[in-house]
């Protein structure tokens, strides 16, 4: 089963860091990968720049979309990257949680959901075979 790992962080921290900092946190960050990798588990993992360069589209009620700069969310922490696993069950991927490297913030942990029994088919494996 694959379970997505969203990393919620204060990203001013990381903007205040100094550049021997974000060497160790990178060294960290190439430990984790590499593991994951090494036990078949990891499909992807991406941080994400910094939220004010996202824009958001809102999906109304009535079918309105409506873009604005900026994350949707108001707070202090927001979408700091994500890490899609591969994992036999729930207490693996907490597993793997717990094995991040952050020194803040929080980390979500999702089932993806399977929608085959509906006719749905992810690309997503072909797509990773594909740009590998």
């Amino acid at each position: 089963m694959k379970y997505l790992l969203t990393f919620h962080v204060d990203q001013s921290r990381m903007a205040d860091a100094t550049a021997e900092e974000m060497r160790e946190a990178m060294a960290a960050w190439n430990r984790f990968d590499a593991e994951a990798i090494d036990a078949g588990a990891m499909i992807a993992c991406e941080p994400l720049q910094d939220s004010g360069c996202a824009t958001t589209l809102e999906i109304r009620e009535s079918g309105e979309r409506v873009m604005t700069d900026g994350p949707f969310a108001e707070s202090k922490e927001q979408l700091g990257g994500f890490c899609l696993l591969q994992c036999a069950d729930l207490d693996e991927a907490l597993s793997w949680a717990r094995k991040v490297p952050l020194n803040q913030g929080s980390i979500q942990v999702s089932p993806v959901q399977d929608f085959s029994q509906f006719g749905y088919v992810s690309p997503s494996p072909d797509l990773i075979k594909a740009t590998a």
